[in-house]
């Protein structure tokens, strides 16, 4: 069986003193390789090998400039698959994975994947798979002037739509339409200054759902998927989503009827006091419930102490961008990862209601280089770290 959830190795990433901010762009297709073969189409990726994207050669318009992308990985599995990791072409590949299919279930992870040689990142399987590779923004170096800073927030419920109707509420989201949410309405904080949003999407399917896809509203729906449920299961995926008009509004479109849940933990806006600069780091097992005594056992609650984990992330760092897996015993329900010293938010980072192994990318704030995890039932939790934002 393959580890896939292994101890992560010796991987640098290039050094960037100052840092990276934000450029978004509305959402594209890099690459599908269900789609005839090519440099960014077929053919699908073979079990045990890697496969690269140059993603400054695609029709998305991202320039050579670009260090880092936030992209969504969607795969579309032959059967099982192990895992997937995606990692810059040139370095060598990491022991950690993106994101796991064991059931062999089309399904969407969210990653910031620094760009490696040629602007290319590399994709690693461990079963044959079709894979899809959407990008809603990249990474330049902070000295741009016009890149956006990040700016953490406390993790906040900015839509529920099994609540009363209402601008943020219900009713639920209806097949095949499109639906547009003023997240500038929400109780949650958000400036008018914000550009994009970093975000948490749940669903809640009444039944399978094909994919879900979020945009900048008033422009045309995009040809990309944010997460997919082709097995009704309540899921969770991270996305960077540009804001839209009017009001910062985002659109949302669902090719099956289901319920909605946006979390959100940060914003991208102009350079301003407080804004903060994405700096990564070789990705680094904080912690793995599985291997005592180096980890204490997970009891649903617990404080992750990333800063000492010996993971090179500092003092300075005021949001971590870690990948949280949960291998349950059973239905886990949700895990909800926030701030430690703050009082536990109303929102969830994923879910695994029916028992899968289930990872899911966030982008967590802190104040004291710790995060506070909350389990609904038993779990085993792996917390791997691969970068920050920091002054």
């Amino acid at each position: 069986m393959f580890n896939w959830a292994a101890s992560i190795g010796s991987f640098k990433f290039p050094a960037c003193s100052l840092g990276l901010r934000f450029k978004p762009v509305t959402p594209c297709r890099v690459a599908d390789t269900r789609n005839a073969n090519g440099p960014f189409g077929g053919p699908f990726l073979t079990g045990g090998s890697a496969r690269g994207f140059a993603i400054p050669s695609s029709a998305c318009g991202i320039p050579t400039t670009a260090q880092a992308y936030s992209v969504n990985m969607t795969v579309v599995p032959h059967g099982t698959l192990g895992f997937l990791t995606v990692f810059p072409c040139g370095q060598t590949q990491p022991l950690a994975s993106t994101l796991n299919s064991i059931d062999g279930r089309v399904k969407a992870a969210a990653a910031i994947v620094p760009a490696g040689t040629n602007g290319s990142i590399c994709n690693f399987v461990t079963n044959d798979t079709d894979l899809v590779i959407d990008i809603n923004g990249y990474f330049v170096p902070a000295t741009d002037a016009t890149a956006l800073a990040f700016f953490p927030l406390t993790p906040c419920r900015l839509v529920d739509t099994r609540l009363a109707n209402g601008p943020l509420g219900g009713p639920s989201l209806v097949a095949n339409t499109k639906r547009d949410l003023p997240l500038l309405s929400s109780p949650c904080n958000v400036p008018s200054a914000a550009l994009s949003y970093s975000l948490n999407f749940t669903s809640v399917p009444r039944s399978p759902l094909g994919f879900l896809t979020v945009w900048p509203a008033g422009v045309p729906q995009p040809l990309v998927s944010t997460l997919n449920a082709p097995t009704a299961a309540v899921t969770a995926n991270a996305a960077i989503v540009p804001a839209g008009t009017p009001n910062g509004a985002i659109s949302v479109f669902a090719t099956s009827d289901s319920d909605l849940v946006i979390d959100i933990n940060g914003y991208f806006a102009p350079a301003a006091p407080g804004g903060l600069s994405l700096f990564n780091v070789s990705p680094c097992r904080v912690i793995d419930t599985r291997n005592p005594p180096g980890s204490p056992p997970f009891n649903g609650a617990m404080d992750v102490p990333v800063n000492t984990s010996g993971c090179d992330a500092p003092l300075s760092a005021q949001s971590f961008v870690i990948n949280a897996t949960v291998v349950p015993s059973g239905a886990l329900g949700f895990l909800t990862l926030w701030p430690q010293g703050a009082p536990q938010p109303l929102v969830s980072t994923l879910n695994a209601i029916d028992g899968q192994v289930t990872s899911n990318m966030a982008i967590v704030p802190t104040t004291n280089g710790l995060v506070s995890a909350f389990g609904a039932n038993p779990t085993q939790l792996v917390v791997d770290i691969f970068g920050y934002f920091a002054p």
